[in-house]
């Protein structure tokens, strides 16, 4: 049996803060997926989308540049790029330079759908913050930057 002691120490109420933030992000997760469910489009798919949108339409991203992005192995963006290839959101093209390497390009269907997978993320943000005055969406905001820019991971 535990003590008041350990049950207040700084490394349980650190482990109730982390699973709190675990509960959180499956919340999250469950409810981005049921907004995004009608678009047919994947939690995962959405993210590479976003991503490939990021790079500038005159340099599309190669797959190795979008592995690197996403922090996955290139078999999984392949499975991903064949999804949204499928959906027509997104298309392979040759390398100008070099013509082994493949490239990643958005279509229009992959305009329309990101402009859609924004105002489903929306909805998704709002339905999870709804509980949240303007005030503590900000003091939410603040401690959520500061836990992202935190410093880096340390090798275990």
């Amino acid at each position: 049996m535990s003590t008041a002691s350990e049950t207040d120490s700084p490394d349980s109420s650190d482990g109730v803060l982390a699973e709190q933030l675990l509960r959180l992000t499956r919340r999250l997760h469950r409810i981005q997926k049921r907004h995004l469910e009608p678009l047919g489009i994947t939690p995962a798919q959405s993210r590479l989308l976003r991503t490939v949108a990021h790079f500038s339409a005159a340099d599309p991203p190669r797959m190795a540049d979008l592995a690197a992005r996403l922090e996955v192995v290139p078999r999984a963006v392949t499975t991903l790029v064949d999804g949204l290839e499928t959906a027509e959101c997104v298309r392979r093209v040759p390398d100008t330079a070099n013509r082994r390497v493949i490239r990643i390009e958005l279509t229009d269907t992959g305009r329309a759908t990101l402009r859609r997978l924004r105002n489903a993320r929306t909805g998704a943000a709002e339905e999870i913050l709804a509980p949240l005055t303007a005030g503590q969406r900000e003091l939410l905001g603040g401690l959520l930057n500061a836990l992202a820019d935190g410093p880096a991971e340390r090798a275990c």
